[in-house]
């Protein structure tokens, strides 16, 4: 976490970046790969699952929502249970009782389609995103990025969560942080993103952890 101290500061230049890219790039390409095998081997309700925690993840920090999803599924609750029995395992999860109704609103969807079935048959990760964001509640861009990515679909997209707004204008990609982006300056600021990525030359997905692992210390998901 030193480069962490180092690196808080007004700007933040791309060779800072590179000095804490490089070492732990074998580690964001393992998790890449961990991520890319659930899409190949993961059946409706192990996706349901990553749905699941991109649902809770909103203004909640991901180890507690993963926790929860654990949680939820030891007691065999997520297939079944009702709004109010999943709120009470979303323990440090904020917006927990609107959220436990999120995840039974999204599972009866599912319960008459399959989830793989309709993610597969968009002709890229944009389009799926977009059907996920009009039709899923509560997954708004963030969200339905953050899930494709989790499953091995959406490495190109942005998942633009308040770190990586403060590095992305820490970095001068973006002139400040919004504070609850449209659609229209999401997909800008995911614009700006990738034309730094290509520039910088770290991929998308790649830039994503980095920056998390900037400020967390940690590659997670």
């Amino acid at each position: 976490m030193q480069m962490n101290s180092q690196m808080e500061s007004e700007t933040l230049g791309v060779e800072d970046l590179m000095r804490l890219y490089l070492p732990i790039k074998p580690r964001i390409e393992e998790r890449l790969q961990d991520f890319a095998g659930i899409w190949e081997t993961a059946s409706d309700e192990e996706l349901f699952r990553e749905l699941v925690f991109c649902l809770l993840t909103p203004q909640s920090k991901a180890k507690t929502c993963w926790r929860a999803v654990e949680r939820l599924e030891r007691k065999r609750l997520i297939n079944q249970a009702g709004p109010e029995e999943i709120t009470l395992e979303l323990v440090g999860v904020r917006f927990n009782q609107r959220k436990g109704e999120y995840i039974c609103l999204a599972r009866s969807m599912f319960s008459s389609i399959s989830l793989r079935d309709t993610l597969a048959g968009f002709p890229g990760a944009a389009a799926a995103r977009e059907w996920l964001v009009q039709n899923v509640k509560g997954l708004g861009y963030k969200e339905a990025s953050h899930f494709l990515r989790n499953i091995g679909l959406g490495g190109e997209l942005a998942i633009l969560d308040r770190h990586i707004l403060k590095n992305l204008t820490l970095l001068g990609v973006i002139d400040e942080p919004p504070s609850s982006p449209t659609k229209k300056m999401y997909l800008e600021i995911e614009r700006k993103m990738t034309a730094f990525s290509s520039q910088s030359k770290i991929p998308m997905a790649h830039l994503d952890l980095l920056l998390w692992y900037k400020e967390a210390g940690e590659v997670f998901k």
